[in-house]
């Protein structure tokens, strides 16, 4: 073992996570990783730049969003349920410029989105895993592990693109390029 300490290295090299089944760590340490990750990356400078959309990118603030709303998304229809008119509203409202959210509102519903997904993960029976499971309303067939897999790579997607986006923006306001 290395001299790191846990801070230092990524989530999946810290260990598994607690009461949640072998086979769904690796949807566990994906989810916490872009959680960790996104804290660590939008600070308030980036405020005043959520909905920025350089070179016609999406804004930090839907890419942030739209994690939260996916990952939401996906561990509903792998309870087997239907999305609610509320998730609908959301999922409407994802990228559309709001002076209402902020750096700290975002982050902390994407935290909560993900730990409620952990606390879902725990109760999970892997023998349910390759149960069939229906995405949106076109029914498309999947199964609970592809629904969940799906949670984990989006966010790990979307969290590639936040990070382009954000440097993008650092290096066109911040450090000077266009004032």
């Amino acid at each position: 073992m290395s001299n790191l300490d846990k801070n230092q290295m990524e989530v999946w090299m810290q260990g598994p996570i607690a009461s949640i089944p072998a086979i769904l760590q690796p949807v566990a340490h994906a989810l916490l990783q872009v959680d960790e990750d996104v804290q660590n990356l939008i600070k308030e400078d980036l405020q005043a730049y959520l909905w920025i959309k350089p070179f016609e990118m999406a804004s930090i603030a839907f890419h942030i969003q739209h994690i939260a709303g996916v990952v939401d998304r996906m561990v509903t229809y792998s309870k087997e349920e239907s999305l609610t008119e509320d998730q609908f509203e959301y999922l409407k409202t994802e990228g559309i410029q709001n002076s209402n959210l902020n750096v700290e509102l975002l982050k902390n519903q994407l935290t909560l989105v993900i730990q409620d997904t952990l606390n879902y993960l725990k109760t999970i029976n892997p023998d349910s895993l390759t149960e069939e499971r229906y995405l949106g309303r076109k029914r498309i067939p999947t199964t609970q592990i592809g629904l969940l897999f799906h949670a984990a790579e989006h966010a790990q997607r979307h969290y590639g693109q936040l990070l382009v986006t954000s440097k993008v923006i650092k290096e066109l306001f911040l450090n000077g390029s266009i004032h």
